[in-house]
């Protein structure tokens, strides 16, 4: 079937057919009772009325797949209606027609029906109030723009609210994905920054390799030989451990930068000094308590780097986004595991709400995987009913391979 001129696939769906069925249904029991909505016109049999009502069920059937084909069909069926004894069904079926054309036609066929049927209520209100010259003509245009403007009108109201519904829909999906893309790029960027840092340790280690065992060779001495190789050992060790890390943290493009001493623990003093600076103004006061062992042995370079990072994000973050009050940085060794904590007030400062917001957590929580290890942040209550804010990471500092 041809709907604006394209071939239409009819196939009505569960609602089209429930409407022309209940239509024809109570035409038919209307007609059956003997009730019409006029008499004295040209085709006055009682059956001539069952044409026009059988033809508005039909069209009924088009009203979603063929909403033009389904306003053409009703409207010359409401038409011949008029010169039988008429059906109050085949006029409330009209309207739904009327209806359905706006809602499900094209955006152009919606502009236009509201327009059409307004003035064709007014042409009709007109012509026949100078026709017959009663008031009671008034009526007649009334009815009119009932059947035709109203649903029209109605139409159009409820696809408004269907298109600003999609797009909030569309909007919404959008907005995900950039989030999703955003913490991809922030996952991609931290572990760049790690593989960069390895990479230096890296080299480090090798370079003192290369240098001791050039001693060893060049020096005719058993006992420097030996200090040579012990150095060049440990070094192997700890270059062949960050190597291993290395593998699958390998950046894919960015401009190169030139190697920097990698931070370490040791320089957490001098960072709480600089958030201290920072965060006066904010009413911020940072202290750190560092509860290890001062004779526990130097952590892996990984490992101080990443404790280094996830301390130096959190206070970033307290200086943004906490309220004032204390901001306390925990150090401590329990086994083979490095805790790393920082608290501050949870505080209600407005932050950024643009897709991105909280890439400072995706890379904490990036590298502590990286690492084997475990991370938590999040708000909790405290004792005097304010909330903390909790960054908390246990990372490993003994590795298999290390120990091997």
């Amino acid at each position: 079937m041809l709907d604006g001129g394209v071939l239409t696939s009819i196939r009505p769906d569960r609602d089209a057919v429930a409407l022309a069925v209940s239509g024809l249904l109570g035409g038919l029991l209307l007609w059956l009772l003997g009730l019409h909505t006029q008499g004295g016109h040209p085709f006055s049999a009682p059956w001539v009325t069952l044409v026009p009502l059988t033809a508005m069920a039909a069209a009924e059937l088009l009203r979603r797949d063929a909403p033009r084909t389904a306003l053409t069909v009703g409207t010359l069926a409401l038409v011949a209606d008029q010169f039988t004894r008429g059906s109050l069904a085949t006029i409330l079926m009209f309207t739904d027609v009327m209806y359905a054309a706006v809602l499900y036609g094209t955006p152009a066929a919606a502009r236009r029906l509201p327009v059409a049927t307004l003035l064709v209520t007014v042409a009709s209100t007109i012509g026949f109030l100078a026709w017959f010259r009663k008031p009671e003509a008034l009526l007649i245009g009334l009815v009119i723009g009932l059947v035709s403007f109203i649903p029209a009108l109605t139409g159009v109201s409820v696809r408004s609210h269907r298109t600003a519904a999609d797009a909030a829909r569309l909007a919404a999906a959008q907005t995900a994905r950039l989030a999703e893309m955003d913490r991809t790029q922030a996952v991609i960027a931290e572990r760049a920054r790690m593989a960069r840092e390895l990479h230096d340790m890296v080299a480090n280690h090798l370079s003192a390799v290369a240098i001791h065992s050039t001693a060893a060779l060049s020096i005719d001495d058993p006992e420097t030989s030996r200090n040579a190789l012990k150095v060049i050992r440990e070094n192997s060790v700890e270059g062949l451990a960050e190597m291993r890390r290395l593998i699958g943290l390998l950046r894919e493009g960015g401009e190169d930068r030139a190697p920097a001493a990698a931070p370490t623990l040791a320089a957490l003093d001098s960072l709480i000094e600089q958030t201290n600076v920072n965060g006066a103004s904010g009413g911020l006061v940072c202290t750190l308590r560092d509860t290890r062992d001062p004779a526990a042995g130097a952590l892996p370079t990984p490992v101080e780097l990443a404790a280094y990072r996830i301390v130096q994000e959190s206070l970033t973050n307290a200086v943004k986004h906490a309220a004032p009050g204390p901001v306390v940085v925990r150090l401590g060794q329990a086994g083979e595991v490095l805790t790393v904590e920082v608290t501050s007030t949870f505080g209600n400062r407005a932050g950024p709400t643009a897709p991105g917001s909280g890439a400072g957590l995706v890379g904490m929580r990036e590298r502590v995987a990286l690492l084997g290890g475990a991370f938590a942040a999040g708000a909790e209550p405290s004792g005097d009913g304010t909330k903390i804010w909790r960054v908390r990471a246990e990372l490993p500092v003994r590795e298999r391979e290390m120990r091997e």
